[in-house]
């Protein structure tokens, strides 16, 4: 089948299914999109973990390997981090395993693009949408030796167990904070931070994927936190660590988005 027959019977798809498909959900935006997808790692996971989001061992954090890597396109410099998406493989009967229906993955490391050689389309080049997913989910929609598939997909809510939760880094001098778990929309834009001995917020600094600074000296006080999510939902934390909190230690609160 040629090129452009194949982009005629995709663009006829999504007429068809779209709307059907996207009814219903605040978080599913503007409805499906057309993207490309791959994977990466082993079955078991490797290579996926320790990420460009910042999320360590993915099995630790609750995370698994319900996981992707995004292109540059979606990736946003890290600000789509922790983001959901529903994917379904489309348009290629050889490839697309029949009724497999959709996988739902969250965004946890970047695919970075590839200039080498120059002007040779990579697919994780921008401008282009691709999802380099964990091998064990792509095996979920199409056969293994399929390598790359034509996909639909749009951003959808995170379902998570637990609290929102906040891994301490850093020094007496400076405090970096990982966020994670983060249910809803998944991807947090804003972060504010307040010690016990102060009265005032004090505006944190994303400084790649999903990991917040303040260069404020917060030792020996119970912190409280400010997280605001994509979708403009602001959450207030308070007493999130005790006075006695460590550096390398998570805590976790009891509430979510």
């Amino acid at each position: 089948m040629g090129r452009s027959h194949c982009l005629v019977s995709l663009a006829f798809l999504m007429v068809l299914f779209v709307p059907a498909l996207s009814h219903g959900s605040r978080h599913r935006r503007s409805g499906w999109h057309l993207a490309h997808a791959t994977f990466y790692g082993d079955m078991q996971g490797g290579d996926t973990m320790q990420g460009a989001c910042g999320y360590g061992d993915l099995y630790q954090q609750g995370y698994g390997l319900e996981t992707t890597a995004l292109s540059t396109a979606l990736f946003n410099n890290g600000l789509t981090c922790g983001a959901c998406f529903e994917i379904m493989c489309v348009n290629e009967p050889q490839w697309c395993i029949p009724n497999a229906g959709s996988i739902k993955v969250t965004a946890t490391n970047f695919c970075p693009p590839n200039y080498n050689p120059p002007n040779f389309d990579h697919w994780c080049n921008p401008p282009q949408e691709h999802f380099d997913l964990s091998m064990k989910m792509f095996t979920k929609i199409a056969i293994y030796r399929a390598g790359i598939i034509p996909v639909m997909y749009r951003r959808v809510p995170c379902n998570k167990s637990g609290g929102v939760k906040f891994e301490m880094k850093g020094n007496p001098y400076w405090l970096l904070v990982l966020l994670y778990n983060v249910a809803s929309a998944g991807d947090v834009t804003q972060v504010s931070i307040k010690g016990s001995s102060n009265t005032g917020w004090k505006s944190m600094s994303r400084v790649w994927g999903q990991n917040w600074v303040t260069g404020s000296n917060l030792v020996g006080q119970a912190l409280s936190f400010q997280v605001t999510t994509s979708d403009g939902k602001m959450m207030e934390f308070d007493n999130v660590a005790p006075s006695n909190w460590q550096f390398g230690q998570s805590y976790e609160t009891y509430q979510n988005f």
